[in-house]
């Protein structure tokens, strides 16, 4: 027993056994992940583990629930060990999860009695350096960006990603697929990883938001020297494919760097047989030849860009215009598809740093009016101009909070290894994580959930005492009488075992 403290309370250990959990909430998951089915596509589409100890399916569901137990790191699995109600929950759910055929097969991995219901941050270190192709580090180039091949275990687990997103929209039909694509930087002080454009060790992965479902369609692991433009066509390819059936239209979001002729000429030219014209907004390049399109619009040209808030206009200081360009990849043949130049301008209201040129963004004179700020926007949207720019500018708001999401709320932000595959599958089971939330907030908890973040599930669900009873060879968790995540919780875990009985129609 520990003395008292400052205040009138004070510490003692529990008495060995006794199953209580801090993470109640927590198996609500594990019940969605088995209805879901990932642990069936786990075992289908995943060969890392080996023939001995855990297997692919206890290895990356482990990852997930670390991830959204709040965990930052590989070694947080010691902690999460540490629990030993849910400990006790999880080897229990184990029986469910897996057939009886599969539960011999597991017992059969073991030459000594299993101990431990999650497996060790070792155990995970070397199960993660599986996912590492060795072959593909001797084409590595000094100075060239190079993207490895991905093993067949990794590109199994994007196959699972894409499982998981079929099943939401199983549920929860979207006609419609919005696809944000956009790369984040993953700062890193791992010895292996390669210096990105903010002159930082990073690593850079380029992932496509599928916005009306909020989940990442796909996400592409790269080393941080890879420009985030680098081969948008090929992954924007990979994500038409990873989408289920039922999606009947595409649309395409991106910043500066999806300013690519070829990736503009498939969405413009019907070149998808699937989806066909794929409809547009992407920031264009501030060129000369754009420059001197803009300094022959005329003034009149130029609009007010208002700002819709609560259905009331609100004036903003942009102003924007449609500007008379076609660069030589647009053409002039009356076959091709007409590709729209919007132009935005925002007075320069800060003092004059002497060189225009070292500004972060583009800007240009017009006349006596002064120095704006300059952007660019190609579409081939018939909109009007200003819905296209806020269109566009909604892809600002989610799949860039959803990045933060990743590296500060998930474990993305600490990559574990200095293998490139090893990281490259953290990261796809942070993917996961990211999804089978997503999944929660939009299939069991509610319309009502979906903007929180996970700061606000842990604090409600997840993050719940409770006690472990078995009874009757039954398993119980017990939460205290009038704790209003009591509600919630029993609310949820009906609607999971509802989603069990099939989508409804």
């Amino acid at each position: 027993m520990m003395t008292q403290g400052v205040l009138p309370f004070q510490y003692e250990e529990a008495p060995a056994g006794g199953d209580v959990t801090a993470l109640a909430g927590l198996p609500l998951y594990l019940e969605l992940a088995h209805v879901a089915g990932l642990p069936a596509a786990i075992e289908r589409q995943v060969r890392a583990a080996g023939d001995q100890g855990w297997s692919d399916t206890q290895m990356i569901l482990a990852g997930v629930l670390l991830n959204l137990a709040g965990g930052d790191c590989v070694d947080d699995l010691e902690a999460l060990e540490g629990d030993a109600g849910f400990g006790a929950v999880l080897r229990r759910a184990e029986a469910g999860l897996f057939s009886r055929r599969q539960r011999r097969a597991h017992k059969r991995r073991w030459r000594q009695p299993r101990t431990r219901a999650l497996p060790s941050a070792a155990a995970m270190r070397r199960y993660l350096a599986r996912f590492h192709n060795r072959g593909e580090e001797a084409k590595r180039r000094d100075g060239t960006a190079f993207i490895p091949a991905p093993s067949a275990a990794l590109s199994g687990l994007r196959r699972v990603n894409e499982a998981l997103v079929r099943f939401l929209q199983q549920h929860r039909r979207q006609a419609v697929a919005t696809l944000d694509m956009d790369a984040t930087l993953v700062e890193t002080g791992k010895a292996e990883a390669l210096y990105c454009y903010k002159h930082m060790k990073a690593y850079q992965p380029l992932n496509t938001w599928w916005a009306e479902h909020g989940v990442v369609l796909d996400s592409e692991f790269r080393d941080g020297n890879v420009p985030a433009g680098h081969q948008q066509l090929r992954v924007f390819k990979a994500a038409l494919e990873a989408l289920p059936a039922g999606v009947e239209k595409v649309y395409l979001r991106s910043d500066s760097a999806g300013y690519q002729q070829e990736l503009l000429l498939y969405c413009g030219e019907a070149d998808d047989r699937r989806f066909g014209v794929i409809e547009f907004a992407v920031a264009a390049d501030v060129t000369g030849a754009f420059r001197v399109a803009v300094a022959e619009t005329p003034e009149a040209a130029w609009r007010p860009l208002h700002r819709s808030v609560d259905g009331r206009r609100q004036e903003t200081d942009q102003e924007w215009a449609e500007v008379c360009f076609v660069p030589n990849w647009a053409g002039h043949s009356k076959n091709r598809a007409d590709y729209r130049f919007l132009a935005i301008r925002e007075p320069l209201r800060q003092l004059p740093l002497g060189d225009a040129d070292l500004l972060p963004f583009p800007t240009q004179e017009f006349g006596a009016k002064g120095r704006y700020k300059l952007f660019a926007l190609v579409t081939n949207r018939e909109l009007a101009g200003d819905q296209v720019i806020w269109w566009h500018r909604q892809r600002c708001g989610k799949s860039e909070e959803a990045h933060a999401v990743m590296k500060h709320d998930l474990a993305g932000g600490q990559l574990p290894s200095g293998l490139f595959g090893a990281n490259a599958a953290w990261w796809a089971m942070m993917i996961l994580a990211h999804n089978l939330n997503a999944v929660m907030k939009r299939l069991v908890l509610g319309a009502g959930w979906q903007a929180k973040r996970m700061k606000a599930l842990r604090f409600h669900l997840i993050a719940v005492a409770g006690r472990v009873i078995r009874h009757a060879r039954r398993l119980i968790l017990r939460l205290a009488a009038g704790h209003p995540a009591l509600a919630l919780v029993c609310a949820a875990h009906r609607r999971i075992a509802a989603l069990a009985r099939g989508p409804t129609g």
